[in-house]
């Protein structure tokens, strides 16, 4: 169906559409790349929200030579009017004679629609080439779309015998400066960042992304471009107080509670009250809040009540384990705090993603496995 040409070409619009990784929230990142006779005549790259689309930027790329020539785009193009007009009707328009798309429209209630509009004005569609490069730009947005909620990675690091701090609390540092940096560039593309009330009470730490420290992705985009995730801290009874270094940053920090705060905050302080499940806050609520508010993908750093809690309750779709070539012994601080199994076929099944080698640490990449009864 497609050809290795075809194949090249959408290969360059997933590279496009990575341009986008840090700067689209809470937009999708889309590549497009407009080929004539063979030739490449305009291809462009979604890159903020309110600006246009990547196939408005081909489109103006390739001017009159749009007129028959083949639209490679990663994701449908949209049909409906949002802060910009449908990309589909832009193509209609154009007079493309063709439209591949790497993946439909992950929204249900518009799935096939920018596809249909296409055909029904005469132009020739097919989906489905690099489906899973493309779904892979966009996890956060795909996991939205499908269930209303974030796409979750927790991120915890370890020393060999898996502990995350000595016994008297002191954890700096259990990784390398490579590693570091790797967690800042997880946090850059992440629309909110999770942690909870006891790390900020025992490490009051500034929880943002910080350009410097960035490494290699220092060169994607400059310091003053550079979006600063929604800071979320769990603090289910209220007791956190100012001073704190992450209320002290730019940036909007919401406070997640079932409790009322006493304490008044600065403006860029939002407080939200949850119910409760059981005497603790339901994260489940939180993160469909974060859902309505167009959070994508969510990072958390917390501690191991917290990220435990997120295991137990199946609200994760990654988890990021650093692990150190170091030995804490056995009086070291465990990595989380998981009910007593008591059979090996109660442990969650997890499946390796990718690991690799970051600086002397070791990178896992997790996700759950669904049990096959």
């Amino acid at each position: 169906m497609f050809t290795p040409e075809d194949a090249r070409h959408m290969a360059r619009a997933v590279a496009l559409a990575e341009r986008g990784l840090l700067t689209t929230r809470p937009n999708p990142r889309v590549g497009c790349v407009l080929v004539k006779d063979g030739v490449v005549v305009g291809e462009g790259a979604h890159l903020k929200a309110g600006e246009p689309h990547a196939e408005v930027h081909a489109l103006r790329a390739a001017k009159e030579q749009a007129r028959g020539a083949t639209a490679y785009v990663t994701l449908e193009p949209c049909s409906h009017f949002g802060r910009t007009p449908p990309c589909s009707q832009a193509l209609i328009e154009a007079g493309v004679a063709k439209v591949i798309a790497a993946m439909v429209d992950p929204n249900p209630k518009v799935s096939g629609r920018g596809l249909a509009m296409l055909e029904q004005a005469g132009i020739a569609t097919a989906s489905g080439l690099m489906e899973a490069e493309a779904e892979a730009l966009n996890p956060g947005f795909i996991h939205r779309m499908k269930t209303g909620l974030p796409y979750v990675r927790l991120k915890l690091a370890a020393s060999l015998d898996g502990g995350t701090a000595l016994a008297n609390g002191e954890s700096k540092w259990i990784t390398g400066p490579q590693a570091r940096q790797d967690v800042q560039r997880w946090r850059a593309r992440s629309d909110a960042l999770i942690t909870g009330a006891d790390t900020v009470l025992a490490d009051n730490p500034s929880m943002n992304v910080r350009h410097g420290e960035l490494g290699h992705w220092q060169s994607r985009i400059d310091a003053e471009r550079l979006l600063q995730p929604l800071r979320v801290v769990v603090d289910g009874q209220a007791r956190l107080r100012p001073p704190l270094k992450l209320v002290e940053l730019p940036g909007p920090v919401l406070l997640a509670s079932h409790t009322p705060y006493t304490t008044a905050w600065p403006e860029s302080v939002e407080n939200w009250q949850g119910p409760k499940q059981g005497d603790k806050l339901d994260l489940h609520a939180l993160l469909a809040e974060l859902g309505q508010r167009e959070i994508n993908e969510v990072w958390v750093e917390a501690g191991p009540n917290l990220c435990g809690a997120f295991i137990q309750q199946g609200l994760w779709q990654e988890l990021i384990l650093y692990q150190a070539p170091k030995l804490m012994g056995h009086h070291a601080r465990g990595l989380l705090a998981l009910p007593e199994y008591e059979q090996m076929n109660q442990l969650p099944e997890i499946e390796v993603i990718d690991l690799r080698r970051i600086g002397n640490d070791v990178r896992w990449v997790l996700k759950p496995l669904e049990r096959s009864n």
